[in-house]
Order: C-alpha cells, then structure tokens, then sequence
C-alpha cells in the first residue's frame, strides 16, 4: 500500500476521451503514475509526453480494445504491475451509438451494450477484487444522467448506462466493509467530441475540465453516485418525478 507521501497509481481505462485527458492532468500535476489505456498507439503517446510535461513521475501507454478484451483479468494485473501496485481505477470510455438504428439492427444495439455495459462491467469487477484483496483504493467510473430514465432517443445507451450505475452502487456496498471505494460519477451535457452532433450553448453544458475535478474528487469523498454538474441531481430527480402519461407526450 501507498502512504500519502507516495505518488498515487492510477490505471486509466479509456483515458483519450476528453473527460479523460483532462483528469489525468489533475494527476499529473501531483505526480502520479498512471497507465493510460485504450486505442491509438500515437494518440496514447502523445498523451503520455503531456502528462510527464505536467509532471507525472511515470506513464505506462496500454494499447488495449477495452470493450473486446479476451483476458481483462490478466490484462489488469499487468496494467497495475507496471506502476507498481493500484491505488485508483478511472473508467471513461464509452460510445453513444445510434438509437434508431440500434431498435432495428441487433448488432448494432450488442455494440452499444458491449461498449457500454458488459466489457465495462469486467473491468470494474476485476478492479474491485484488487482494491477488495488490499483493502485500499478507489474505483471510479462515469455513467451518465441517460441512465435514470428511459426516453425515446437513447434508451439502449441509457439502459447500458442505467444497469453500470447499478453495478457501482453494489460494488460501492461490497466495498465499503474494506474501506475501499467505488463511485459512479453521472456527468449532464459536455462538450467533447462524443457530443459532437449536438447542438451545445446554455448553463446545462460543462466543458471536460469542469466534470475532472468532481472525477478526482469523488475519488476520496461523497459517492457512491455523483452528477457532474451536482445541478443534474435535481433536474433528474424532476425528470424521474414526470408520470408516464405526461412523459409519453414529450420528444425527449
């Protein structure tokens, strides 16, 4: 186990998307070591040369397809062992999809899940069976507010991201006894490339650097679910509140 003097580990599973980037650098800058998996041998080391620039003590670029990973559980212990142990997990990828597509084309909607749900879900039961065998570290993951109610638009993703919140929420319980963490962290609107397509502007829209700092925080404090923006909490809460009849006459 670390002590606090000691640089923080991180495994980062995802760590190219924006939301990503920009918590990793919070790390960086306190001189953690971090593996930073996913896809893009050139994009990973480009991100590494960021990170070590910010100060990070060591980065361990994975070159992984996180959501078609034949081994995740010797996959993970290699990633750890590389910086020398586990104090954090950060899970960030994940895929919108397309809906309408998705109700008519089975293989897109078991994309959808897969990406969202099932490979993400492997990893976070690994991860929780370390922090559980040391008795220390954190698992933090990011959901999505799509996952609380079920609307026309993007009910697969929405369900895909519904039913890893619920995971969290019972590995957050699992935990607990050990002292170890796990959070899932449910950010609104941001805007980052995976949002692309839609029209951004307004106070509902948080740019990545915003939601990392409520990521690195949720990691030692509140939890074990965490809206970025905490204003989403509310909106959702009223969302959730809507009686189907009402409900079933919007568009959303």
């Amino acid at each position: 186990m670390s002590t606090p003097l000691d640089p923080q580990r991180i495994v980062a599973l995802g760590a190219l998307s924006a939301i990503g980037k920009a918590t990793l650098r919070l790390y960086a800058e306190e001189g953690a070591r971090i593996v930073i998996a996913g896809r893009g041998e050139e994009r990973l080391h480009a991100l590494a040369e960021d990170l070590r620039a910010r100060g990070a003590k060591q980065v361990v670029p994975w070159q992984v397809d996180l959501s078609d990973c034949p081994d995740s559980r010797t996959e993970f212990g290699r990633m750890a062992a590389s910086i020398g142990g586990l104090d954090g997990v950060l899970l960030f990828y994940g895929t919108l999809g397309d809906n309408a597509k998705a109700e008519k084309d089975v293989t897109e909607a078991r994309r959808i899940i897969q990406t969202n749900f099932t490979s993400a879900a492997e990893w976070c039961l690994t991860a929780a069976d370390i922090i559980e065998s040391q008795a220390h570290g954190s698992l933090v993951v990011i959901g999505s507010v799509a996952g609380d109610r079920g609307r026309q638009s993007n009910y697969i993703y929405g369900a895909a991201k519904g039913g890893l919140a619920l995971l969290m929420q019972g590995l957050a319980h699992r935990l607990a006894e050990c002292g170890g963490r796990a959070v899932i962290v449910k950010p609104g609107f941001v805007d980052t490339p995976m949002t692309a397509s839609i029209t951004k502007g307004g106070p509902l829209w948080a740019k990545p650097e915003a939601v990392a700092r409520i990521i690195k925080r949720a990691a030692t404090k509140s939890g074990p679910v965490v809206y970025a923006p905490g204003f989403w909490r509310w909106i959702m809460l009223a969302i959730r509140a809507v009686p189907a009849p009402v409900f079933h006459k919007t568009k959303l």
